[in-house]
């Protein structure tokens, strides 16, 4: 049994999912948990319906019968959005002219390692991490250079001394950051992403900033693009991010990129100009539309987020005494850590007896012990029927809870 210790306020639209509509959809999500006897809370897809004006902004589309060939002549209206968008909320002044669009963080990712390194090439990233990325660098021949977050008292922290002794024995050529990070939660302060920058420079290294949760982060937290925080660090960033995270459009297929580096930028546009996909018309209606008419809806998002983030930290730490669990800064998820457990599969232990499917384990790249990876994004009544499988399968594991 879980035990609710923060008030929970319900949120109308959010908090009225109804099981039986979400079990029938055909998304990676709820599929793979139906098909496997489980609820979903593992890929970070969050359960809520479409924001209103994006269903409106979409079905007027349709309804128009407005999907022939884009007039797009000199790129999307994403282009400029996006610099109004970095300028309002976060006092980062981009030109438009230097942003491209992709379909999403994992294409452009291979794309940037495509046009700027080749096999062989080192790569470092902070782990654990988003396991496409780290699948991305392995498969594109590129060497993984893992730089662990540490796990203290007072959280997930960055140990630069040992980042700076990895950059001087590997030589990479790239830096992946993710920032807002996954999926610790961690949000970089301005101090370290200072730090960041000064040793990018020192070592050569072109960085590439996953900025796409940067809209889901909780009070007191800020976030600060690393382009941003100097000149150098402007003109070797490209900056990747979306409003699949913060406004659940995964599926629309539609992310953009901002180049920094100048001549990255000129090797890009020098290569055939589709033959890196392209984005459809109802991707950038969708992400229009969050980011011009999204505003209201994502601010009671994040009130629903919070809320359920402290009920799993809450819960974990009433039910599970001795697994470690730090509350995440930002995002939908929550890294938690029972290497205390006696079990040698907990994710695999916990679909099986608490038919609850969460993500963890190696595909994130290293740990130093056992990790489950909750999605928190649903409703109020969901998260309570996942906690209690998540807990109910292992509480009798914790030695705190053994009679």
């Amino acid at each position: 049994m879980t035990t609710s210790i923060t008030p929970a306020p319900r949120f109308p639209g959010f908090d009225d999912l109804d099981i039986s509509q979400l079990s029938r959809r055909t998304g990676v999500k709820w599929a793979r948990a139906v098909e496997a006897g489980a609820l979903p809370s593992w890929v970070a897809d969050m359960d809520f319906p479409v924001a209103p004006e994006i269903r409106a902004a979409l079905k007027d589309v349709i309804d128009r019968g407005d999907l022939g060939y884009p007039n797009w002549l000199h790129g999307t209206p994403l282009r400029a959005e996006f610099a109004r968008r970095m300028s309002d909320r976060y006092g980062w002044q981009v030109d438009p002219a230097d942003v491209r669009e992709q379909t999403d963080l994992i294409q452009a990712l291979q794309l940037i390692l495509h046009l700027a390194t080749r096999p062989g090439d080192s790569v470092v990233i902070q782990t654990p991490n988003y396991p496409p990325f780290l699948a991305t660098i392995e498969t594109m021949g590129r060497r993984t250079v893992e730089f662990p977050f540490v796990d203290t008292e007072n959280g997930w922290a960055l140990d630069f001394d040992e980042f700076e002794r990895t950059l001087a024995q590997s030589r990479p050529k790239v830096l992946v950051l993710v920032n807002p990070h996954n999926p610790t939660g961690r949000v970089h302060t301005r101090r370290e992403l200072e730090r960041i920058a000064e040793l990018a420079e020192r070592y050569a290294l072109l960085v590439i900033s996953d900025e796409i949760h940067a809209e889901l982060i909780y009070e007191p937290h800020r976030h600060i693009p690393f382009a941003s925080i100097s000149d150098d660090a402007a003109s070797r960033t490209v900056t990747f991010t979306s409003a699949g995270k913060a406004f659940n459009l995964a599926g629309l297929r539609c992310a953009v990129v901002h180049y920094g580096p100048k001549d990255l930028l000129a090797i890009r546009d020098g290569e055939p100009p589709d033959l890196y996909g392209a984005v459809s018309v109802l991707g950038v209606t969708g992400t229009l539309a969050a980011w011009q008419h999204g505003h209201g809806w994502q601010d009671t998002l994040t009130r629903v987020l919070d809320r359920n983030r402290l009920r799993v930290h809450d819960t974990l730490t009433g039910t599970l005494p001795t697994a470690r669990h730090h509350l995440p800064e930002a995002t939908y998820l929550s890294w938690v850590n029972v290497s205390t457990l006696p079990v040698a599969d907990p994710i695999d232990r916990i679909r099986r007896s608490g038919h609850v499917l969460v993500d963890g384990g190696d595909p994130f790249g290293k740990t130093d012990g056992r990790f489950i990876r909750i999605n928190f994004a649903t409703s109020d009544a969901l998260l309570e029927r996942v906690l209690s499988g998540i807990t109910d399968a292992l509480t009798d594991l914790d030695p705190c809870t053994l009679t």
